[in-house]
């Protein structure tokens, strides 16, 4: 990964620079002082990742991820600031950040957060060769029907509209999807999971359990955003439809700290609610 530090302290930029480098999670390959100078040198240097801090000289680092992303929406960014304002948090989400990371910095957030991205980064770029390959070299019907290609565009789309295209899960959410729509099972209901498992040699409870952990992130990141905003769209669309609404205000209520314990998580039945979302949409 090809990374690019804003800052206005040499200091921070320097602890980001060793973070990076001495973990081997990829190359700076450029950093600067002040929003201005560094919106040019982004365009110009097209990192994956940009780590940014929220006030700058000139530019703050929500505006400069908003403007950046108008036209670059490959790059990754992630403030890593000590403004503690919810608002100020919020408008940086809005503005099509990755991750916000209060100071002082913590190296093993830090590492955690850019490792998350990366995959994210691969996997997409993943998905993107294979479509490519799909399209110049192979025949549709050699392969998967248009329309069996177009649903699994949806499910992905979902995935990342929900946060978790990234996470490890999401590759066993996608390939049992792929197995259920190529079998024309037109229910779409995951019958048997541990023979499906066992398909792709697989031993199902660890699979299960990594499925689990991307779908608990999933309805904790609507639950986040009901909070912020009860009218957000991707709340209004999946809290009941991808989710069970009871369980995704039990997860509200346990992120305000009215619960001691969060919302519960179907496996079985998100990958079903999934099917049917991606045939509707």
């Amino acid at each position: 990964m090809k990374f690019y530090i804003v800052d206005d302290d040499i200091n921070i930029v320097k602890i980001l620079e060793d973070i990076i480098e001495d973990r081997g999670l990829g190359t700076v390959i450029g950093f600067a002082y002040d929003g201005d100078t560094a919106f040019n040198e982004i365009m110009e240097l097209k990192p994956d990742i940009v780590l940014v801090d929220y006030l700058m000289p000139n530019k703050d680092g929500s505006s400069l991820t908003k403007e950046i992303k108008k036209n670059n929406p490959e790059i990754y960014f992630i403030i890593i600031s000590q403004v503690s304002d919810k608002e100020m948090i919020a408008e940086s989400y809005t503005s099509g950040i990755e991750f916000f990371i209060s100071k002082p910095i913590n190296i093993i957030e830090i590492e955690k957060v850019i490792k998350s991205i990366s995959e994210k980064i691969e996997m997409a770029r993943a998905i993107s060769n294979i479509k490519g390959m799909l399209q110049i070299h192979s025949r549709p019907t050699e392969i998967m029907k248009p329309k069996k290609v177009d649903q699994i565009s949806k499910i992905e789309y979902i995935l990342s509209n929900i946060g978790i295209l990234g996470e490890k899960g999401s590759y066993d959410i996608l390939k049992i999807c792929r197995y259920v729509i190529e079998e024309e099972d037109s229910k779409y209901i995951i019958r048997d999971f541990k023979s499906i498992c066992k398909r792709f040699g697989e031993n199902p409870k660890i699979m299960k359990q990594r499925i689990r952990r991307a779908v608990i992130k999933g309805i904790r990141n609507i639950a986040n955003a009901g909070i912020e905003d009860y009218m957000n769209e991707s709340f209004v669309k999946y809290s009941n439809s991808l989710f069970d609404f009871e369980n995704v205000k039990a997860e509200m209520d346990y992120i305000r700290g009215r619960r001691t314990s969060g919302g519960k998580v179907n496996v079985i039945k998100f990958i079903d609610n999934l099917l049917i979302q991606s045939k509707r949409n």
